[in-house]
């Protein structure tokens, strides 16, 4: 039995089980991929948006060599941390169910059941994309993760999306000799993208190096074409590759499993109490950007570490109540 059990070995996870571990609370971390399993999934030498102080966890320094971290630096931090703190961390062990109620959960898991006190859910929104639903979007083609812009020299790219992560990819690819095709649903690229990115992009698309399409759709993706459907009528263009970068969001049904309830809202913003991160469900708790919904873009790394502190200080809270309650009850047995 342990006080907490994580689902996820996030950044936002490991926070929660050094945050436990400092109110003395026993905790254990379940991950059904690697440490920090989103962040490997990142483009090859990404580099955050943040400076390295807004994602430090449990006190650690950040040190980085340039003036905001990589991918790389992230993933060693984050495992060094992990290391030094001696955490409970049973990595490629999917969680299935959550049984039992608070004080006696059992978390069933691809390799057996653990049993715990209080449960947190930390899987963030990296695992399940928004999807097309197109046909040929199955095709081995089409890729909804960006890595690196090697694979597609001298092909045709299209990038479907106008957030961040597609513009990087379409400017990296296009810079590493592929010829972009740029698919936006909207009539301009999004106001989210960064101040930096954004007018490289647009200097791009107005020179014609990169093609771009906007108020856009994509209709079929064909082994050796892509068919839109654009203002001037539906088109089909010489495809070799499909970048469907169009975001992501959290694994609902497996939250409605746990027994996760939420609001009717157009984001489906999960039910949890705003100072404690506790759901509905006694015990269960959520944290990180899991507690956003669609709402991806509200909670990151940078704010999401800090529901570590509050939840660990709940947990902490009650177990202090507990045992009073239970000294009190034998003083008056005796």
């Amino acid at each position: 039995m342990v006080d907490l059990l994580v689902i996820g070995a996030g950044p936002v996870g490991l926070a929660c089980a050094i945050e436990a571990k400092r109110e003395g609370l026993v905790a254990r971390i379940v991950d059904k991929g690697t440490l920090v399993n989103s962040i490997v999934g990142y483009p090859i030498r990404m580099e955050f948006f943040s400076t390295p102080e807004l994602i430090e966890i449990g006190g650690y320094p950040f040190p980085v060599a340039g003036y905001k971290p990589t991918r790389e630096e992230a993933i060693e931090y984050y495992r060094g941390v992990a290391a030094r703190e001696q955490l409970d961390v049973r990595l490629y062990e999917e969680v299935h169910d959550v049984r039992g109620t608070r004080g006696d959960f059992v978390v069933v898991t691809s390799r057996g059941e653990h049993r715990a006190r209080n449960v947190v859910v930390a899987t963030g929104f990296f695992d399940i994309p928004n999807l097309l639903n197109v046909p040929g979007e199955d095709l081995p083609k089409v890729s909804h993760y960006y890595r690196e812009p090697y694979a597609y020299v001298g092909q045709d790219v299209a990038v479907i999306g106008a957030r961040n992560s597609a513009a990087k990819a379409a400017l990296d690819c296009y810079r590493h000799g592929a010829r972009v095709t740029l698919v936006v649903r909207s009539a301009t690229l999004s106001d989210t993208i960064k101040y930096w990115i954004r007018p490289d992009l647009e200097n791009r698309i107005k020179e014609g190096s990169i093609k771009a399409y906007f108020n856009s759709r994509v209709e079929e993706i064909r082994p050796d074409s892509i068919v839109i459907h654009t203002p001037e009528g539906v088109r089909e263009l010489p495809n070799q590759w499909v970048l469907a970068l169009t975001g992501y969001r959290p694994d609902f049904t497996f939250l409605e499993r746990l027994g996760v309830t939420f609001r009717e809202d157009p984001a489906r913003t999960p039910i949890y109490d705003d100072a404690t991160f506790e759901t509905e469900r006694p015990g269960l708790y959520l944290a990180g950007t899991v507690c956003g919904g669609y709402q991806t873009n509200r909670w990151f790394i940078e704010n999401g570490r800090f529901h570590a502190r509050q939840i660990a200080s709940h947990i902490a809270g009650r177990r202090t109540e507990a045992i009073a309650f239970e000294q009190m009850h034998w003083k008056t047995q005796e």
